[in-house]
């Protein structure tokens, strides 16, 4: 293993934010570079991703995800080459697909890797549109949301990984009008001039309902929820009967330190007939080849866009984090790992 360094850098969560994260929060820290024991793989991370989940992993709470332990490796989506084998299914040079992110080289059991292949498209896809991201995008609107040809679908968060995905599979579906959110005018332009949607709209140029009636004065079918509060509320005041919401996130009170308001129009559920459903991606990995197949195929037509808003370097993880968090990211949020 004498090509490989003795020690790797890795980053720690020590401290549990109160609100908004700040880089105090985390540390950088070394660790010794191990050799792969039987079934392991040693794997340098080449690309690692950041996600708002993660924001909900940082407090001691139950959840449907264990919280970061203290003073241990924060872990996450990865993509890497692996650079030393235990197990016989793996060689060294292959590219997998893994759960231990925010580290230059990690120790992976084989049976969490997943072989990915950068002819089929670009390794970073791998963590963002062709990897959890668009998973979920995918199976939240067409399986939770039960989207049909002919449905009015709005986005919140529309230009994040998720939500831009969403509203191009929506158009490529056979929506009859795709309208999204986003948080500056440039986001919004390259949802109507880029990605295809129908109408977007600035959520801080003014009262979210009012854009949206404006944005689909016919109202809505689906509601593909990233946000929660407000944009929810809205929602529901747009939604035409029997209307749909896929919960997936709720971003806007992921760092509050108050109870949020809820919606103040739930009574709407009942006279509209609506459905209200969360939605978690690892519910719907049996849609994963079909997915791949399905979405690899429109980004070499052309036919779905994707953007990734990429940062470099290991020791800026925690600033890409936070710039995710605050959206200042366009597409994926990523970290590269130069070799």
């Amino acid at each position: 293993m004498s090509a490989l360094p003795p020690t790797s850098r890795e980053w720690h969560l020590v401290a549990r934010p109160q609100g908004w994260p700040t880089p105090d929060d985390f540390a950088l820290r070394e660790a010794p570079v191990a050799e792969p024991g039987p079934g392991q793989v040693l794997v340098r991370n080449l690309y690692v991703s950041v996600d708002p989940y993660m924001r909900g992993r940082m407090n001691d709470v139950k959840s449907y995800v264990p919280p970061f332990r203290l003073d241990r490796p924060m872990d996450g989506a990865a993509v890497g080459r692996v650079v030393a084998s235990g197990d016989d299914s793996f060689a060294v040079g292959d590219h997998v697909l893994h759960p231990l992110g925010w580290r230059e080289y990690a120790l992976v059991k084989a049976e969490h890797a997943t072989r990915v292949d950068p002819d089929l498209a670009p390794l970073s896809t791998y963590l963002g549109v062709l990897g959890m991201p668009g998973l979920t995008a995918y199976a939240g609107l067409l399986r939770v949301a039960d989207f049909k040809e002919g449905d009015a679908v709005f986005v919140s968060g529309a230009a994040g990984a998720v939500g831009s995905e969403v509203g191009q599979i929506a158009r490529l579906k056979g929506a009859s009008r795709v309208v999204g959110s986003a948080g500056s005018a440039e986001k919004v332009r390259i949802l109507t001039e880029e990605y295809g949607f129908d109408a977007a709209f600035n959520y801080k140029d003014g009262p979210v309902a009012e854009q949206l009636r404006k944005a689909a004065p016919d109202g809505i079918d689906v509601y593909f929820d990233n946000v929660g509060g407000e944009h929810l509320e809205a929602a529901i005041d747009s939604l035409n009967v029997h209307g749909r919401v896929a919960v997936c996130g709720m971003i806007a009170q992921y760092n509050a330190t108050e109870p949020t308001p809820a919606p103040r129009n739930l009574a709407l559920v009942i006279g509209k007939r609506l459905r209200i459903q969360g939605l978690l991606v690892g519910d719907h990995y049996d849609l994963q080849q079909q997915f791949v197949e399905e979405v690899s195929a429109w980004i070499r037509s052309g036919e779905l866009k994707y953007d990734e808003t990429v940062v470099e370097g290991i020791e800026n993880n925690v600033e890409a984090f936070l710039g995710m968090l605050r959206g200042e990211n366009t597409g994926k949020m990523v970290v590269s790992l130069p070799e």
